[in-house]
């Protein structure tokens, strides 16, 4: 097995990220099985994320140790600077952290280094097909994922992983253009059609990932477009002939997926509104293809 580039060490390798969770397996987000990295923080605020947990940063105030039952939380200082840290062995998962912090954030999170997580990666390359960055809103924290990608495409060990991110489409044109030579392809979800009901959702307009939509189609890096149906909130069945018009533009390769909205891990007025079923997504996928769109992708599950 080759070492990383030496270019690496000098570079790349001490880039940090907030991690909320590494799935060193996962045949859904992406092509093939898959190792996922969940990036911490997101910058909307949806109604119906299903982590919330996982929008904001612990901003480290402590208020969630005294309450841990199994003493996994501490807080020590750093630099000058107190900082929370998570004892994942002593961790039972019990959430009580989450349900007691002002913020609804998890102080359960990692910094790992792109030298740190390459050693990860490499460990389970043998039996993945590609690495996805998730979130949160994995963008935010671009500087890692350009240099854990550039990593990977440099090592002749792990050159036949490919590289994806599942985002919101928010990122920048100029982030795109600096990303995109190290990306195999783009998951993107689209909340909604109509901009107040995406502003109404996720607390942003959604001019953005229409953008981010066109450059990603443009370069062939659009993998997947994905729509979560909500019943009576999201607009997607009463736009459809819009909504069909534009996906039939999209290139032939990229793939449309439903998801059903479910109230599993929501908070707030979400829990209240009525989930998605089998029968409502069929609806749809028939009202879809009626108009010509092809490539629909329909849950395999609903709970």
């Amino acid at each position: 097995m080759s070492n990383p580039p030496a270019t690496l060490n000098n570079r790349f390798a001490n880039i940090k990220a907030t991690v909320s969770e590494v799935l060193r397996f996962s045949c859904v987000d992406g092509p093939g099985n898959r190792l996922v990295i969940f990036l911490q923080g997101c910058n909307f605020n949806c109604k119906n994320c299903h982590n919330p947990h996982t929008i904001d940063m612990c901003d480290n105030c402590g208020d969630c140790i005294a309450h841990c039952p199994t003493q996994a939380l501490s807080l020590a200082d750093r630099s000058g600077n107190s900082h929370i840290v998570w004892d994942a062995d002593l961790c039972e998962q019990c959430d009580t952290c989450l349900a007691v912090c002002p913020k609804q954030s998890t102080p359960k999170t990692r910094q790992y280094s792109v030298a740190e997580m390459l050693l990860i990666i490499r460990k389970n390359s043998p039996f993945i097909t590609g690495i996805t960055v998730t979130g949160g809103e994995a963008t935010l924290q671009l500087h890692f994922i350009i240099a854990l990608f550039s990593a990977i495409k440099s090592a002749q060990d792990l050159q036949h992983l490919t590289c994806m991110v599942d985002s919101n489409g928010s990122l920048s044109e100029t982030g795109w253009k600096k990303l995109l030579p190290f990306i195999d392809g783009a998951m993107i979800d689209l909340k909604a059609w109509q901009q107040a009901t995406h502003l109404w959702i996720t607390g942003r307009n959604q001019h953005r990932i229409f953008r981010s939509l066109e450059q990603l189609a443009q370069c062939d890096k659009l993998y997947e477009v994905r729509l979560l149906h909500i019943p009576g909130k999201t607009d997607f069945d009463t736009e459809i002939d819009a909504l069909a018009h534009y996906l039939k533009q999209l290139p032939n390769a990229t793939r449309i997926k439903l998801n059903a909205f479910q109230n599993h891990g929501v908070t707030g007025e979400a829990l209240a509104w009525k989930i998605c079923s089998e029968q409502d997504i069929e609806q749809l996928a028939k009202q879809l293809t009626l108009r010509g769109v092809e490539r629909l992708i329909l849950p395999a599950v609903y709970i």
